[in-house]
C-alpha cells in the first residue's frame, strides 16, 4: 500500500470574511472529498482570511495511482479553485 500527502497553501486576496474564505475554497472540498482513496480537508491557518493550507491524501496499492491522484488535485485546484496557490509540499509516507 502506497500512502502519500499533498499539502497546498493559498492566497486569498482580497477575502474579507472567514464566511467568504470557506466559500471560495468549498469546491476543492465537494470535488474530491467522495473520491474513494482520497481524504481531504482545511489543515491549518482557519481563522485567517487570506490564508489557508488544505491537506490530501491519497492511499492506493500502486504508488503510480498516488502520484497521478495527487497531481490531479493540484492541477485542478491550480486551474479552478478563486485562490492563488503559494506553496505546494509533497510527501510519499509509505511503500
Amino acid at each position: 500500500m502506497h500512502i502519500g500527502v499533498l499539502d497546498l497553501d493559498f492566497h486569498l486576496p482580497g477575502c474579507a470574511s472567514l464566511k467568504e474564505k470557506r466559500r471560495r475554497l468549498a469546491r476543492l472540498r465537494d470535488k474530491f472529498g467522495r473520491v474513494p482513496n482520497l481524504a481531504i480537508c482545511e489543515s491549518d491557518h482557519q481563522d485567517s482570511r487570506q490564508r489557508a493550507r488544505w491537506s490530501v491524501v491519497a492511499v492506493a496499492a500502486d504508488a503510480v495511482v498516488v502520484e497521478q491522484s495527487l497531481a490531479n488535485v493540484e492541477r485542478w485546484a491550480a486551474e479552478s479553485v478563486d485562490a492563488t496557490i503559494v506553496g505546494v509540499d509533497r510527501e510519499l509516507l509509505a511503500a
